[in-house]
Parts: structure tokens; C-alpha cells; sequence
């Protein structure tokens, strides 16, 4: 018996604490290495390079470092996505869960995707997401 590979969808939250040391640094990594299919939209990227830019902008960090940050972003486990989540199922979500409008877009297509891959777990550390996901009986792995 083969076991069934993993369908994890990534949002900003978790792609952040891929990128950068915090407390969910080494479970992120750990699960970056699980086999399957790590799932990453256009908007995780786009929350991503939104947060590097102002490191870079601002002068945070060394020119290198960024560098090597956004090249970490383009070399992770990902398979990129350009998806639409189904705008009704995002207006039934906004009246179900007081989410931020990213939030919603996240919990939207995992869900539209759940209905191609029932296996789908999502990955994210943003509480309010994390709670409608599961309120919505989709997986949360954190």
C-alpha cells in the first residue's frame, strides 16, 4: 500500500515563516521537505514580495540577504498557481467568517481547490484564517 502524498496550500503567513526566522521557522521547513504537492497562488507571492520590497526600500537587511531571500522564494517546494477562487463561494465566506480581504481570498481557493484534491491541507499561522478553515472543515496544519 502506497501512501497518499500530501496537498498542502501555502499562504503568505507560512511562506513568511519559510523565509524568515520566527517560531514556526523549523515546522515550516520540516514541512517543506514532505513529499507532495506544496501549493503557492499568486497572491502568497504577491503578499511575499510586498513585505521584501519594503525590507529592501527600507534598508533592513544587507542587499545580499534580500537577494538570497527572494531567490529562497523562487527555489522552495512550490508549485505556483494562477487561480480564480469562485466569487459566490468567497460572498457566502464574507457573511459567514469576519475576515481580511486576503484572508477570505485564501480560505476561498483552498476551498475550490479542496474540491479537486479532498486531501488539501492549508498552511497558515493567521489565527482568524486558520479558525474559518477549520470551521469550514478544511485541515489546517500547524
Amino acid at each position: 500500500m502506497t501512501d497518499k502524498l500530501a496537498v498542502i496550500y501555502w499562504d503568505s503567513t507560512a511562506l513568511l515563516s519559510y523565509i524568515f526566522r520566527d517560531n514556526h521557522s523549523e515546522e515550516v521547513k520540516n514541512l517543506s521537505r514532505q513529499k507532495g504537492v506544496h501549493l503557492l497562488t499568486t497572491l502568497a507571492i504577491a503578499e511575499v514580495y510586498t513585505v521584501l520590497s519594503r525590507v529592501q526600500r527600507e534598508k533592513l537587511l544587507p542587499e545580499l540577504i534580500i537577494e538570497s531571500l527572494f531567490e529562497m522564494l523562487e527555489s522552495g517546494p512550490w508549485s505556483r498557481l494562477n487561480i480564480v477562487p469562485d466569487s459566490l463561494a468567497m460572498k457566502e465566506l464574507a457573511c459567514k467568517w469576519p475576515l481580511r480581504g486576503s484572508g477570505l481570498w485564501h480560505l476561498a481557493t483552498a476551498l475550490t481547490l479542496r474540491r479537486e484534491f479532498p486531501e488539501l491541507v492549508i498552511l497558515t499561522y493567521d489565527r482568524e484564517l486558520a479558525r474559518a478553515s477549520e470551521g469550514e472543515k478544511l485541515r489546517v496544519c500547524n
